[in-house]
Formats: C-alpha cells, structure tokens, sequence
C-alpha cells in the first residue's frame, strides 16, 4: 500500500497544491490578523481617540472573531486543493466576500451595537440618525478593506501549497537521486568482470590438471574471499584505506597465477592514512584496468603499484602500472571503469574531487584519484 506521504507528493508532481501542515497554516492567520491589529491600534493612537483601552478590548473581539471565519475559509479552501491554481485563484476571490462581510459585520456589532456609549463620543452620539452613516454603510466599508485582506491571506495560503509542493518535489528528487545512486553501486558492488572470473577458472582448472593442488587451493581460498568481501555489506557505506587496499591485493594475487613471472604488487600504504574512509571498490575498475591493459598484452614483467598520501587535508590514491601494452592509448580516461569511478566521487564529494589519469613518461600508466581525507567510522 503506497504511504499517504507519498500520494501526496504525487500530488505535487502533477501540478496539484500539496496540503500545507495546519500548524504552518494556522500561525499564518494568526501572524496576518495580528499585523492588522496592530495597525488598527497605531491608527488609534496616532488619531488620538478616547477609551484606548475600552476600544482595544473590542479590537480583540473582533480579531478572535476574524480569526476564526479565516479558518473556515480554510477549511473550504482545503475541499479545492486539487484544482488549478487559476481555479483555487477564483474561488478565493468569491469566497473572499462572505468572509470580509461577516468580518465587517462583527466589527459593526462590537463598536456600534454592544454599548455604543462606551466607545463613541458624545457628539457622534447627539447627531440626528440622517447625519450618521447606517449599518449597511459601516458594515460595507469595514468588510470592503477586509477583502482586500482576505485576499492577500488568500495568496500567501497558496504561496504555502506552492512551497510545499516545491520541498516535496525537491525530496522526491532527491530520493530518486538516492535510489539512482544506490542502484549504480549496488551495480558496481555486484558486477564482476566476466573475462576475469572466465580466466579464473581456465587457471584454475589449469593447475588441477597440472597436479598444482597448493596453488589451486590457494587460488580457490583467494577467490572465495575476494567474492566474499566485494559481495559483502551495503554498496553505499564507505570502507577503509587498509580494507580496500587489501581486496585489491587479493584479486592481484589471483591474477599473479594467470600471469606468473610477469605480475608483482607494490602497496605503499602509511599507517595514518589506513583508518582513513574511501567509497567501497572504488579502485576495483581501476586496478582491474590495470591487468587488462597492462599485464594482458605484454610478455615482459609489469609492477602494479598502489600507493597513498595526504595533502592539504585530501587523500590521493595513485594506481600505476608498468606495461607498455597495445591499448595504453586507448585508457586515457575515456573507459567505461574511469567514467564510473568519477561520477561515484563526484556523486559523493562534489567538485572536490579529482581523477587523473594518463600515460607516463617513463612507461605506464596512472590513474590518480583525490578527494576530501574523512576518518573511517566502524
């Protein structure tokens, strides 16, 4: 059963007012009649009438009054939030009226019908009826500025809807980004190369064959082990340093028995930088690279080399191989494993983080990766 929370995001996403909390909504009428109030009070004041206190204790009357036809109108307004805004639009402006003229008609009630004497003067009260204004005319030009004031909380309520609408859009696309993001390292985490579990297990068979039984078992202990750990844990959470440097150590181990003679593993790892967090396999596309593009082709010895510092208060992982192999051109960062390793980092660090990488002068190649140095929490 899909949650409430979520139709009404669905709501928001097809155009329709979301419902604003009726605490946010609330505080908005009060806030608005408040304001009113108090400029009603400063109009008094400035105009010098007698009986301030007698004359604010009705202003409140009628404020309470106010406030509580304005929740009405809301309580309407509610049964339309699925219409159009041109829609809610209209029927704010007509049920605008009844709300101003109920409004209107408690304030002619609390200052001219509930003992008048007490708050109109002796003059005013002395003028022949034909010389006052009737109830009609009060009640008409008090509700007619409380239109205009219905109005604008009218607007600002749904300036509410839109703002709740708009969060909610922002949420859900932010959950969908989040579910994008977990998917692709759920991919990640789960996709291993065909060609090298292919391999694998020719070498494998390979040595069985060749009564090589303390390689072959070390070959399966290895590769139980990588699977074991790559395969383990939740794709999104970040590991350390030393435990995703010592993954990449157990595939090169099974690679060094495809490739004996011709593969060796450097690791120059220092000890500060071991409890230091980096995102899971993020150098698995990396290193695996390495043994395809490096290893695979040539027939002459190739060093992989691993190694890590820290600078101005970010991690630079390097992964460097020595061959000179047929596709070197081809790996400047234009592969489908480099692409993934930089949107990974810059999913999770922004612009923060770099990725290098490019054929060396020497011979080789590089892929240098650098992003904000964080201590790794278990």
């Amino acid at each position: 059963m899909q949650r409430r929370d979520d139709l009404e995001d669905e709501d928001g996403a097809n155009g329709r007012a979301s419902p604003t909390s009726p605490r946010t909504v609330l505080l908005s009428i009060l806030g608005f009649w408040l304001v009113y109030g108090l400029i009603a009070t400063l109009r008094a004041i400035v105009m010098d009438f007698p009986v301030q206190g007698e004359l604010a204790m009705r202003r409140l009357l009628v404020l309470a009054v106010s406030i509580l036809i304005t929740i009405g109108l809301w309580l309407v307004l509610r049964l339309f939030r699925h219409w159009s805004t041109r829609a809610q639009a209209g029927m704010i402006a007509l049920l605008a009226v009844p709300c101003a003229l109920l409004s209107g008609g408690a304030n002619y009630f609390f200052f001219n019908v509930y003992d008048p004497s007490s708050v109109l003067t002796a003059e005013l009260l002395k003028l022949p009826a034909e010389f006052r204004p009737t109830a009609l005319q009060e009640i008409a030009e008090a509700s007619i500025s409380r239109y205009f004031f219905m109005i604008a909380w009218g607007a600002f309520y749904m300036a509410l809807g839109f703002s709740e609408r708009a969060a909610a859009s922002e949420r859900q696309t932010a959950a969908f980004a989040r579910a994008a993001q977990t998917a692709e390292l759920r991919a990640l985490r789960y996709q291993v190369n065909p060609h090298f579990l292919f391999n694998t297990l020719n070498s494998l068979s390979a040595l069985v064959m060749n009564n090589r039984r303390e390689e072959a078992e070390e070959m399966i202990i290895n590769l139980s082990n990588f699977y074991r750990t790559s395969l383990a844990g939740e794709p999104v959470e970040d590991v350390s340093l030393a435990d995703e440097i010592d993954l990449q150590k157990l595939y090169l181990d099974i690679e060094r028995v495809r490739f004996p003679g011709r593969l060796s593993v450097e690791i120059d790892l220092p000890p500060a930088l071991e409890r230091v967090a980096v995102p899971g396999l993020i150098l698995q596309p990396i290193v695996e690279n390495a043994v395809k593009h490096g290893v695979s082709p040539v027939n002459s010895p190739v060093a992989i080399r691993i190694s890590a510092t820290q600078a101005d208060g970010m991690l630079i992982v390097s992964v460097t191989d020595s061959g000179n192999g047929s596709g070197a051109r081809d790996r400047v960062g234009n592969g489908i494993g480099l692409t993934n390793v930089r949107e990974r980092l810059a999913t999770r660090f922004g612009d923060e983080a770099r990725v290098m990488a490019g054929s060396q002068p020497e011979g080789g190649f590089r892929v240098t990766l650098s992003f904000p140095k964080r201590p790794y929490a278990d």
